[in-house]
């Protein structure tokens, strides 16, 4: 089934390469963010059924992006190159993938959490 998925992603290539992966698998780009105050704006106001998030924006953390989604009931999976080791004691129960991911790591993420 086709899902709507907010990509937060502050690398422009990273960001392009996911977009790709996505729409190959069939899904839909609701809305891309590339720093902070853009993704929690989006994340207020998208209409997503899920959200990949990366921990990492230039320097500031993504996790009141996270608050927001959850708040809303938008469920997200976080991408990051340190694995579950940058993640928060509040969001250990969420979905990590350590990038660089592949394409089939992505797919399993997506299903995990969908």
């Amino acid at each position: 089934m086709p899902l709507r998925i907010l990509v937060v992603e502050d690398e422009m290539t990273i960001a392009l390469l996911m977009e790709d992966m996505l729409t190959d698998m069939g899904h839909e780009v609701a809305g891309l963010a590339m720093r902070l105050p853009q993704a929690l704006a989006l994340a207020e106001t998208v209409e997503a059924d899920l959200a990949i998030l990366d921990v990492n924006l230039d320097g500031r953390m993504s996790f009141p992006v996270a608050d927001i989604l959850r708040r809303r009931g938008v469920p997200f999976i976080f991408a990051t190159g340190y694995g579950s080791a940058g993640i928060d004691a509040p969001y250990l129960d969420v979905k990590v993938i350590k990038k660089p991911f592949l394409t089939d790591d992505l797919a399993v993420a997506i299903r995990t959490v969908a």
